[in-house]
């Protein structure tokens, strides 16, 4: 598809530890509303791609565009030079990041923890601040615990508040690395029902999970990654009943056996 129609695009995206290609050449788009999941073998680089996606870690090739502009690097005198760090927490306020493991302030509450964003990053007044996160704690069914504290909650109610966090910023894009796999089994469910709600909203997302159930219900496309490159793209139905590539199939049957 054209750069200019969607909303977040990769081209040929390389990413480099210690000299071993994690990255290999990624091309990867997600229209505006699309949902698209990502799965894969453990070390194929589904995270690696999220995070250079929201520009927590540098490309060493490729480009990143983000409703047609590039992000994260400049064509400086035919030279490819990294943004400065104000830019890139610009374009990284924009793209919200859901991490496996929750990352909230221990020190702060629910509330706090989610509003930290507006008063820090968008300079919002504390009350204004205050209002518009209380208002997504109870979007996630979490208003009565706005003033727990991280080691007070449920990992899924601390995973709520961290989907809260990253949504109260109003991102264009919304990447979630393996929300659930930190979490006891019987607290998924909660975490993948206000996924569920956001997508449902409109939101744009990319989702790396394991969940494939999941993945079946709320993807409009799937991914399937290997050895640091996308190797096949499909409809879900596609994917789990027909798929195209033999990797792909030996990795269902294992996921499922």
């Amino acid at each position: 598809m054209p750069v200019s129609d969607a909303m977040l695009d990769a081209s040929a995206l390389v990413k480099r530890y210690d000299g071993q290609d994690v990255l290999r050449g990624v091309s990867f788009s997600v229209l505006p509303g699309q949902v698209k999941v990502i799965i894969g073998p453990s070390g194929s680089g589904k995270s690696t791609l999220l995070r250079c996606l929201a520009l927590l870690e540098p490309a060493d090739g490729g480009e990143i565009h983000l409703e047609g502009k590039p992000i994260g690097f400049k064509d400086r005198r035919g030279k490819r030079v990294r943004e400065r760090e104000s830019e890139l927490a610009v374009h990284r306020s924009e793209i919200g990041m859901v991490f496996q493991r929750f990352n909230l302030f221990p020190h702060m509450n629910a509330l706090e923890n989610v509003m930290v964003g507006l008063t820090e990053v968008r300079k919002l007044p504390k009350d204004e601040a205050r209002t518009k996160a209380a208002e997504l704690l109870e979007r996630v069914g979490l208003s009565q615990r706005a003033h727990a504290y991280p080691d007070e909650l449920s990992g899924g109610q601390q995973q709520r508040v961290a989907i809260a966090r990253a949504l109260v910023m109003r991102p264009k894009v919304m990447l979630f690395d393996e929300p659930t796999s930190a979490l006891d089994a019987e607290l998924v469910g909660e975490v993948l029902e206000v996924m569920e709600s956001v997508a449902r909203e409109g939101m744009t997302m990319v989702v790396v999970t394991h969940e494939l159930r999941f993945a079946r219900k709320i993807a409009d496309s799937l991914v399937m990654m290997d050895e640091g490159r996308v190797i096949e793209e499909a409809p879900p139905e596609t994917l789990f009943e027909n798929p195209a590539e033999e990797r792909t199939k030996r990795f269902l049957a294992a996921v499922h056996a």
